[in-house]
């Protein structure tokens, strides 16, 4: 997920003026609407409490005593034993109710009556209603920045740790920091929280009417087999293309023999756990790559990469088989290499119009050597389980139709108000399931609303309602998965200092209840509203 803008808090890091809490010389600390203003320093900080909220700013559901969580978990103990589940599900979270198919005793897609699905292991229609991230807490840096903050008790001292942080105002640094998320569960649910708390992360899926385990989530919670779950695989330790570029990094080479090598390695650690789990829905690979909006990109890169560069090899083996002499080339492309290892030596890059047939070709090789070689690997270890794709953000029609021809379920993170007129431009055919979504606002005391804002609560709900009931109405969409649990931190996650209002519960372990309803009800709805015609 990319970040689109520094929340307020954030900024403060910049200056190691303010972060000592000393007066702001150039005007109000904070000026955003519904946030209260000042120009002296010493009457804001510390700005956070022990729980890890804004200290500034009251609103409903605000932890104020320790004692106020554990009333909390009483409360929300009784209510989940009120209503478990959505009434017309099976054990997986499947459409009981529904017509029945063949059971493989595995998931997989399916076409049905004009639209896809995704089809439990006991042959009953499913469509994937998750959340990412399920765990414990993301780490705020303290470093540089004590005046900010209560102090914590002793008790709650010794979680610090340090992290690495991969942009930002700590980037390539492994500064200090603190879990508030994990202080909180710690006194909510006493020191045996990390046994106790995974049942309550199922029984509150169950109860909300969510199926599914996102990514990223905790293999403590998703191995107690309660509801169905996705697995992931990373590229890592990979050459990448050197000439390539993006938010996250560059693209890794799919011609490296490391390449194959990387994804067998993991997944072969995972036989015996999520490899052919049957609560396994199928593992994703990557996310938000940088594969650039014109299809030719890659092939670029490849071409501005040093002579050894596996890509760049590959793509100078196919051209010399197509022109044959190195004239003819040139003739082609407006180029005056001298010989094809010139053509190698060289990190300039053509004219994108004259060679545009070969590039657009061989960027199509790279993304379907990138999926061939994933989903190859993935089921080795794991043929019962779907291949679903590796998270499109940014992506063009070559990339996406190379991840049709051999992923079993196309994924994209599509950050927008509604998906009901989606079009999957070169995924036409397949089944889709979206990896992240989220919507936030700025009335519980966070900085930033996240990539789609809302205006309050309420509206946040009606915009979760309208998004999935949007996916439940489009013909190819399988699922969609929120990112994610639990709010970020106020003062920013370690790795690249995300402060946004995107959880189903804040920081505290509360869940927000406005957003919670409209889970419940979409959740008890969705199985007929996708049937209908």
């Amino acid at each position: 997920m990319k970040i689109f803008g520094i929340a307020a808090a954030s900024l403060l890091v910049a200056s190691g003026a303010w972060a000592q809490g000393k007066t702001a010389a150039d005007g109000k600390l904070f000026g955003m609407r519904g946030y209260p203003s000042t120009n002296d320093a010493a009457q804001f900080f510390p700005f956070i409490d022990q729980f890890g909220q804004y200290k500034h700013k009251d609103w409903p559901g605000k932890t104020k005593a320790e004692a106020d969580l554990k009333v909390s978990r009483d409360e929300e103990k009784a209510g989940l034993a009120k209503d478990p589940q959505p009434a017309e599900w099976d054990k997986w979270g499947g459409w009981a109710a529904g017509p029945k198919h063949d059971a493989s005793g595995f998931f997989r897609a399916e076409k049905f009556d004009g639209k896809w699905w995704l089809v439990d292991p006991d042959g009953r229609l499913f469509f994937s209603h998750g959340v990412d991230c399920v765990r414990e807490s993301d780490l705020t840096p303290i470093d540089e920045r004590s005046s900010w903050f209560d102090p914590q008790p002793a008790s709650m001292r010794r979680l610090e740790k340090n992290a690495s942080c991969l942009k930002g105002h700590y980037a390539g640094k492994s500064p200090r920091c603190f879990p508030f998320g994990v202080a909180n569960l710690i006194r909510k649910y006493g020191t045996d929280w990390e046994t106790v708390y995974p049942d309550v992360i199922q029984q509150r899926l169950r109860s909300w009417g969510l199926n599914t385990i996102g990514n990223w989530s905790d293999a403590k919670t998703f191995q107690l087999r309660r509801t169905p779950y996705t697995d992931s695989v990373g590229v890592r330790r990979v050459k990448d293309i050197e000439g390539s570029e993006g938010y996250w990094g560059k693209f890794p080479d799919p011609f490296d023999d490391a390449f194959g090598k990387s994804v067998r390695t993991q997944m072969t650690a995972k036989a015996g756990k999520s490899a052919d789990d049957p609560w396994c829905l199928g593992y994703f690979s990557d996310n938000e790559m940088s594969w650039g909006g014109d299809g030719v990109s890659l092939a670029i890169a490849a071409l501005r990469s040093p002579p050894e560069q596996a890509a760049k090899k590959i793509f100078a083996e196919d051209l010399k088989k197509k022109y044959g002499a190195i004239a003819k080339l040139n003739e082609t492309w407006g180029t005056k290499y001298e010989s094809w290892d010139a053509l190698l030596q060289s990190r300039d890059a053509p004219d994108k119009k004259k060679a545009e047939d070969d590039l657009k070709a061989f960027y199509s090789r790279i993304a379907e050597q990138y999926f061939k070689t994933v989903r190859d690997e993935i089921k080795k270890t794991a043929p019962h389980q779907l291949y679903l794709g590796c998270r499109f953000a940014a992506v063009n029609p070559r990339a996406a139709a190379a991840a049709a021809k051999f992923c079993d379920v196309v994924s994209y993170n599509l950050y927008r108000k509604s998906i009901a007129e989606f079009h999957a431009d070169g995924a036409e055919e397949k089944p889709l399931l979206v990896g992240e979504f989220h919507f936030g606002a700025l009335d519980r005391g966070m900085f930033h609303t996240g990539l789609v804002k809302t205006s309050n609560q309420v509206a946040r709900a009606a915009a979760y309602k309208n998004y999935v009931e949007g996916a439940l109405k489009h013909p190819q969409f399988v699922g969609t998965h929120w990112f994610k649990y639990q709010d970020e931190p106020v003062t920013g996650r370690v790795h690249d200092e995300e402060n946004y209002q995107i959880g189903f519960v804040d920081v505290c372990d509360t869940p927000y209840p406005e957003t919670i309803v409209a889970i419940r009800k979409v959740s008890r709805e969705m199985y007929t509203l996708r049937a209908a015609k």
